[in-house]
Formats: structure tokens, C-alpha cells, sequence
């Protein structure tokens, strides 16, 4: 069976990024604690604007933010189902208030994805 991923891209403003990362680590352990496979946060490092298409202009990239490029690794699209049903459930969540986020979540672009091909290194 294929695994799965949530795949996100969302815009974080610089002078947060310590704190979306304190949020990412928490996120991350909870994810990891309910059986996510990995956990995983990028900063945008080579993105730059395009003509048509760009990760800023997906989510609307503002002056002084950047783009993050995240995603969680499930066993199958029914792993990830249990899995998030049981984050959502978890205590630690109850603290996560969107509007206090370090990121404008209405700009946040996410969905689910079957994995069409993998390949590992050794």
C-alpha cells in the first residue's frame, strides 16, 4: 500500500519564525505520538517570485515573510484518517488557538496526497 502525505504551504512572517517554530516542534510531537511516520518543516531558501506560479505567490507572500513547505508522512490515506482523528482529540491541541497562530492561516494551502513514487537513497 502507498503511503500518504498532508502536504502544506503557508506564510509565516520572519520576526515569528521562532515562535512557528516552537509550534512546529509541538505540532510534531503530538503528529509523531499518534503515529505519524514524519514530521517535517522547510524555510524557503532558493523561491523566488514567478510570472505566472510561485510558492509566494500562492499564498499571497507579503514584505518581510516567508514561505514554509511542510509535510507529514502516514502509513495510507486511512492511517492518516486515524491519525488526525486522534490529534485533534489529543489535550495538547486545546492550546493551539488559530487566531494566536504565527502565520495567517487563511493563507495556508494544504491537502492530502497519495504517493505516486518514492525513492531512498542508501
Amino acid at each position: 500500500m502507498p503511503r500518504y502525505v498532508d502536504g502544506f504551504i503557508v506564510p509565516v512572517p520572519k520576526k515569528n519564525m521562532a515562535a512557528y517554530r516552537r509550534l512546529s516542534q509541538k505540532a510534531g510531537k503530538i503528529w509523531r505520538d499518534h503515529g505519524a511516520l514524519e514530521y517535517i518543516e522547510c524555510v524557503a531558501d532558493d523561491v523566488k517570485p514567478g510570472k505566472l506560479t510561485s510558492f509566494p505567490q500562492s499564498v499571497k507572500l507579503e514584505a518581510n515573510e516567508t514561505v514554509m513547505f511542510s509535510w507529514i508522512v502516514y502509513k495510507s490515506r486511512a492511517h492518516r484518517d486515524q491519525v488526525n482523528a486522534k490529534v485533534m482529540k489529543d489535550p495538547r491541541m486545546t492550546g493551539m488557538d488559530p487566531k494566536s497562530a504565527p502565520f495567517d492561516g487563511k493563507r495556508m494551502i494544504f491537502g492530502g496526497f497519495q504517493v505516486l513514487l518514492e525513492m531512498k537513497g542508501t
